[in-house]
């Protein structure tokens, strides 16, 4: 397929957090930036003028825009960060200012120091992160000192050094943040299980470390000792408020593949996520054209091998919404539920953005594919025959039994033909009978056709239920189409639509672009019915208004209207202008009633 117009890119974009890839006409990632909302910040690069140099040249370059959809402005962040990192395109490196995001160090030494840093040095040192901000990083380390006593100097704690007595405790050992193990007064094997539960609760697991604290407390209560035991109650209640990732997906999820799939009657869309280190680092939807009806596990099977290797995917496990047949050494899972589940659904929701982004643009540069598309989904939904290029749905409207009418409105390729619309006045039905108005609106639509020659739909939709369906069918037994054109009735309560002769209503998605046409073409119906409804109760009021003074009938009435246009007016009117147009008696008559 050939590139796309940048602006037909941008105005199909979703109105999502997540990360935006810019790439020039050689196909070389030029840019990677993170947004609430990616319509919105895409589209402003292209509608503000940039002061900025290197962004006027950028914005020239760019030729192709590619995005990743993630659930949160901070996902967008961290995912924006590792993006950066793996492909370093030329402009970012220009607008960061070489400045990077925050880690929490475990620093390799003896009594390890905690601290937050931007530079990762390879020294044995552990990382956590990286962190959305430096507020992130403060907020955990006053999380982590406010329950653990953890020194922050930063001498070098050697054993030989505290038995020469070389240091003295500072301080944050007089105010307890620390046990001072500078001279001496906690061992290292004291502070190194503190340092093991801080490395777990920097991995999300606070399993470990409130077991240990709920111990703790419960001793010192045995003990009576119920002051200490509050402070300790006091860390486990901060411990369990506390709810915080250090990546975007559990730290424990590494180098797996992420596959889900989507289809339709003629495209099926894999998406694929691949994560290192529990970050996503890659997301890529592959459009399959299908020519057969072939399977979505065969679909899937495919898409794998193509995109595994297209990226030199080396990880041992997929994730996958269905079991299909993979390499032998790679290990395939099906998440159900939690944080796996979870990175699935990401994945399923990158598919539907994807496709629902390509239908936006078939709608602009080629109508007519997209058309066809509905007419074949709607012919499989409503289990027809033909495609309903051409519908008609009929709707009565009458409020206790005055002044009924109906009416018909055309849709023609899924779109309104408002040329077409029909308005009826019942005729033969007195009262208010909604079933035998159906009959007899449907009976003079299509008797008309046949006698004129004229084409009939594919497809008739009834508002109403099994009732107004019923009645419909008995003149279309009448005129000898039953069979011939296919009928449906809509019930308003719970959406049902019903086929004739099956008392179970088949329930559509209430997504589905089947059920939105209908429910279109229902309130069409009953928008248009409805306004000629009221024409004719206003008319009528008016009416009853005027020809209830003795001497004026119906001619001098609509006489009246047609001059002075309504019943205002022709209160406010001199004697002089009644008499010019209804005589010199009536006007007195009209004139006194209203004077």
């Amino acid at each position: 397929m050939s590139q796309l117009p940048l602006n037909i890119q941008i105005s199909t974009l979703p109105n999502s957090p997540g990360v935006y890839q810019f790439y020039d006409g050689e196909d070389k990632i030029l840019y990677v930036g993170k947004a609430k909302n990616l319509k919105k910040r895409v589209s402003s690069y292209f509608t503000k003028n940039h002061e900025y140099g290197k962004t006027r040249i950028l914005v020239k370059k760019i030729v192709r825009i590619r995005h990743i959809v993630v659930s949160t402005e901070s996902d967008a962040l961290l995912l924006e960060n590792n993006l950066i990192k793996k492909y370093r395109p030329r402009y970012n490196v220009l607008l960061k200012d070489d400045k990077s995001y925050p880690w929490i160090c475990i620093k390799k030494e003896r009594f390890p120091r905690i601290f937050p840093t931007r530079k990762m040095i390879k020294d044995g040192s552990e990382y956590f992160g990286p962190y959305t901000s430096m507020g992130t990083v403060k907020i955990l380390l006053d999380l982590i000192r406010n329950i653990y006593p953890i020194r922050t100097c930063n001498y070098d704690l050697s054993k030989e050094k505290i038995e020469a007595g070389k240091y003295k405790v500072c301080l944050e050992y007089h105010l307890g943040n620390c046990l001072g193990p500078c001279e001496g007064l906690q061992n290292s094997t004291s502070y190194e299980r503190q340092v093991d539960d801080i490395r777990e609760i920097l991995k999300g697991n606070f399993k470990s470390s409130l077991q240990s604290f709920k111990d703790q407390m419960k001793t010192l209560a045995e003990e009576m000792r119920f002051e200490e035991a509050q402070h300790i109650k006091d860390k486990i209640e901060i411990l369990e408020k506390y709810q915080a990732k250090t990546t975007i997906v559990n730290p424990k999820i590494n180098n797996v593949d992420v596959f889900s799939i989507l289809t339709d009657d003629a495209f099926a869309y894999v998406n694929f996520l691949q994560l290192s280190h529990g970050s996503i680092i890659r997301s890529h939807t592959l459009e399959i054209k299908k020519k057969l009806d072939e399977k979505d596990e065969d679909l899937l099977q495919l898409a794998i091998f193509e995109l595994r290797k297209r990226f030199n995917s080396e990880s041992k496990e997929v994730y996958l919404p269905f079991k299909v047949t993979v390499e032998p050494q790679i290990k395939v899972t099906v998440p159900k539920l939690g944080d796996k589940r979870k990175i699935l659904d990401l994945s399923i929701r990158n598919a539907k953005y994807y496709r629902q982004e390509r239908f936006n643009q078939i709608k602009i540069i080629d109508p007519d594919r997209h058309t066809k598309r509905i007419m074949a989904q709607m012919k499989k939904d409503l289990r027809l025959s033909e495609e309903p290029r051409h519908i008609e749905c009929f709707d009565n409207s009458n409020i206790q039994g005055a002044h009924p009418v109906a009416a018909c409105v055309v849709f023609r390729n899924g779109k309104p033909a408002k040329k077409e619309y029909r308005h009826y006045n019942i005729k033969t039905v007195e009262g208010p009978d909604d079933f035998a108005s159906m009959e007899e609106v449907v009976l003079r639509r299509y008797k008309r056709l046949l006698n004129e020659e004229q084409p009939l739909p594919q497809l008739i939709i009834i508002d109403g239920g099994k009732g107004q369906l019923s009645s419909a069918l008995k003149s279309l037994d009448v005129l000898g189409l039953r069979g011939k054109i296919a009928i449906i009735g809509i019930a308003k309560r719970l959406e049902e639509i019903y086929f004739p002769e099956d008392s179970i209503p088949l329930y559509l998605d209430k997504k589905s672009e089947t059920l939105k046409i209908i429910q279109q073409l229902r309130n069409e119906a009953h928008r248009f019915g409805i306004t000629l409804h009221r024409n004719k109760r206003s008319k009528a009021a008016i009416n009853s208004v005027l020809e209830n003074i003795d001497g004026v009938g119906e001619k001098t009435a609509a006489d009246l209207l047609k001059k002075f246009k309504s019943v205002k007016r022709i209160k406010e009117a001199s004697f002089e202008s009644l008499t010019a147009i209804i005589g010199k008696a009536k006007a007195k008559k009209i004139y006194e009633t209203f004077h």
